[in-house]
């Protein structure tokens, strides 16, 4: 008998993802349907990975994704997403736009490019989001943590509040641009989110959005639903969704959250 080998005869995506992170790819490949592959591409660049040019017209492109670009043009991808909320966040309003442009113009026979800013927005629409409670990771610093606020405000959203996650004492000590050079992106831990979530989501919030691709959480996704009796959408799951339909494929997935089943 064949066994399943993740070829993906049905769809295959492309990723640009931070260069030190394995979150993505493991999120990814938990909720990915059957016959959908999913491939990675690593930035080491600081956000946003596409620059302004003066005048905010266009971007100028980041060499890892000018890279990644031209190996993801050979590989008969259905979709590309950068894969980083801080692009989306502090490159601010317009940015995904300009992004997607640039590199729609090197992945000449790729259907779908988008970012996770974009996906993000989508799914939030897509769950009848008003007002999301926003959760961010917490080696989001002040200046990304008010960008994040800032882009669901300029998309139309109204956050009651905003939690950045408190990863304990072990780490609470060390500035957010310390974590990952500690290692944290490799400890994190997901009950201790989950509680945090539940405990202090605003009653006024009619859903919940986990931002931040490297921010270990779609295990707790269907629970907090349950229990919160919301939709949650997270920045992985936002992104498969996006690129799922957009490429056609329809599979319902199950226990990672309401937006997959639509």
């Amino acid at each position: 008998m064949q066994q399943n080998d993740n070829w993906g005869w049905r769809a295959r995506i492309g990723m640009f993802i931070v260069g030190l992170e394995s979150v993505p790819e493991a999120e990814w490949w938990a909720m990915l349907p059957y016959g959908v592959s999913v491939h990675a591409a690593r930035v080491t660049e600081s956000a946003p990975w596409a620059k302004w040019r003066d005048g905010r017209s266009d971007v100028e492109l980041a060499e890892d994704l000018i890279r990644g670009c031209r190996q993801f043009a050979a590989m008969r991808l259905s979709a590309v997403v950068i894969g980083h909320s801080s692009s989306s966040f502090v490159g601010g309003r317009g940015w995904d736009q300009a992004a997607r442009e640039s590199l729609s113009g090197l992945l000449h026979r790729v259907p779908m490019v988008t970012t996770n800013g974009l996906d993000c927005i989508a799914a939030l629409h897509a769950v009848n989001a008003k007002q999301p409670f926003l959760v961010l990771p917490p080696w989001f610093n002040d200046v990304t943590a008010d960008a994040a606020h800032q882009y669901l405000l300029d998309h139309g959203f109204e956050p009651p509040s905003v939690l950045r996650y408190d990863p304990g004492h072990k780490w609470r000590h060390l500035p957010p641009e310390s974590l990952y050079d500690n290692g944290m992106n490799f400890q994190q831990e997901v009950e201790p989110l989950y509680n945090q979530i539940r405990n202090v989501c605003p009653k006024n919030a009619d859903s919940v959005l986990i931002a931040g691709t490297g921010f270990r959480c779609v295990g707790i996704i269907e629970c907090l639903e349950q229990d919160l009796g919301m939709p949650v959408v997270s920045a992985n799951q936002a992104s498969l969704w996006h690129c799922l339909r957009s490429t056609g494929v329809r599979s319902e997935i199950v226990g990672y959250g309401s937006l997959l089943h639509m």
